[in-house]
């Protein structure tokens, strides 16, 4: 058997090992990779550091990926059984297309709090300096999508209420979104995704997610500072009103888990406490931040590798939390303990408070301090039920509390429903669902 991962010598060795290795994880990849390719087995490596750093990659495998694997993966089987693989593999045609479903029936359901994570695009149509993932996508098509009738069924065959979109951009394709929602409205389905402002602002589509059970939405805003929106090719946000992005959210009944990125080089020692001040004054519920971070591969680790500014490689700190660069605007330590600062300051029961008391609404003000506070003023609670293998049953408490959102929504779209069922938009009976 396994412990903590750490392969045993008495079991029996498979034929392959196929290991997907991000940055953080990469050291402890290769150790894995190293120790079966010592005991004659076959070991395959593929993922966002492998598609970065080949090279680096083929020391320890005895095949490489590089991009998504959809349509090289088939052919590497056909290869390997025909024991005349290649040592590289590159994905050039990108398709959802006939895809076969994924065995969920392998999942450990009880492991996990959400345990009906999805993904129904690839990739992202944006291309940020800083972005891990637009390497990963470089030679094909950078953003693609599932038939929108292929994802329905996906999200068919998942048991519960709740579902976690892990998709990059999952309003990327306004058509595809569109459709999706429709067809997942009446479903009494409650979902959390991630977005950009533009789209965010974009009409309809938004209210169209919320009658189809977002409740939720990760919204990239990054940084408080426009100079830095330029530098990084972040176009999306450039000239948008970020606080009407808030509103226009907690209008149509959803949450904002906002993103921010810190120590861009337009940044100095005031940009933790004007972030912080600025998030609890939209009355944002739940925040993310983020040392900037160069990941290897990026338009961005060129740019600070061009400069000098790459202090190290020991990739386990390429983690958003540590700085593995020279800043401009700030010392290295000013940084790392002003993103600590942060985090701390944003989730202050005083400033939990005063973002709740922006939301007109009783009821939305207990939510938010109920969400914000049950994420991260119960940390150690969570880690308890995560080793007793029982946060599952957390699960409805977070499906009571993201349903008690988008209320509003909900009402409107009933009450547009009745309207159109009497004729009063001029119009027939509203369609049915596609299931």
């Amino acid at each position: 058997m396994w412990s903590r991962f750490e392969p045993d010598d008495g079991e029996a060795l498979p034929d392959l090992v196929v290991i997907q290795v991000y940055i953080t994880s990469a050291r402890r990849s290769y150790v894995l990779a190293d120790w079966y390719r010592a005991r004659g087995v076959f070991v395959a490596l593929g993922g966002l550091h492998v598609t970065s750093l080949p090279d680096e990659a083929a020391r320890h495998g005895d095949v490489i990926f590089l991009g998504p694997g959809e349509d090289t993966w088939p052919v590497f089987l056909e290869d390997w059984r025909r024991r005349a693989p290649r040592e590289r593999y590159t994905s050039r045609e990108r398709s959802l297309a006939k895809l076969p479903p994924i065995r969920r029936d392998l999942i450990q359901r009880h492991r996990y709090l959400v345990p009906n994570s999805i993904v129904v695009t690839r990739g992202c149509p944006h291309h940020c300096d800083f972005c891990y993932k637009d390497a990963f996508f470089e030679g094909g098509k950078s953003f693609y999508t599932q038939a929108v009738d292929d994802a329905l069924a996906e999200i068919e065959r998942l048991p519960g209420k709740h579902l976690y979109f892990l998709d990059d951009h999952l309003l990327g394709n306004r058509r595809f979104a569109a459709e999706l929602f429709e067809g997942m409205r009446g479903t009494g389905r409650v979902f959390q995704a991630a977005s950009t402002v533009d789209a965010l602002l974009a009409p309809d589509l938004l209210e169209a997610a919320v009658e189809a059970g977002l409740r939720s939405v990760f919204v990239g805003f990054e940084t408080i500072n426009a100079g830095n929106l330029t530098a990084q090719r972040k176009r999306q946000n450039v000239g948008r009103d970020y606080a009407a992005v808030a509103r226009r959210v907690h209008d149509a009944g959803a949450m904002v888990n906002a993103s921010f990125v810190v120590g861009m080089d337009e940044d100095e020692p005031d940009v933790f406490d004007r972030t912080v001040a600025w998030a609890v004054e939209q009355g944002i519920e739940t925040a993310t931040f983020h040392i900037m971070t160069p990941y290897p591969g990026t338009g961005l680790f060129r740019r600070i590798e061009a400069e000098g500014r790459i202090v190290h490689r020991d990739w386990e700190r390429y983690d958003t939390r540590h700085v593995v660069y020279q800043p401009r605007g700030m010392t290295a330590e000013q940084l790392e303990e002003g993103y600590w600062r942060a985090y701390r300051d944003f989730y202050r029961w005083a400033a939990l408070w005063r973002g709740a008391a922006t939301h007109e609404r009783i009821g939305d003000r207990l939510r938010h301090l109920a969400y914000a506070g049950g994420w991260k003023k119960f940390e150690r609670a969570w880690d308890a039920l995560i080793r007793s293998r029982q946060v599952l049953h957390a699960l409805p408490l977070l499906e009571t509390a993201l349903s008690s959102f988008g209320t509003r929504a909900a009402q409107r779209a009933g009450h547009d429903d009745r309207r159109a069922r009497h004729g009063h938009y001029g119009r027939g009976p509203t369609p049915t669902p596609r299931r």
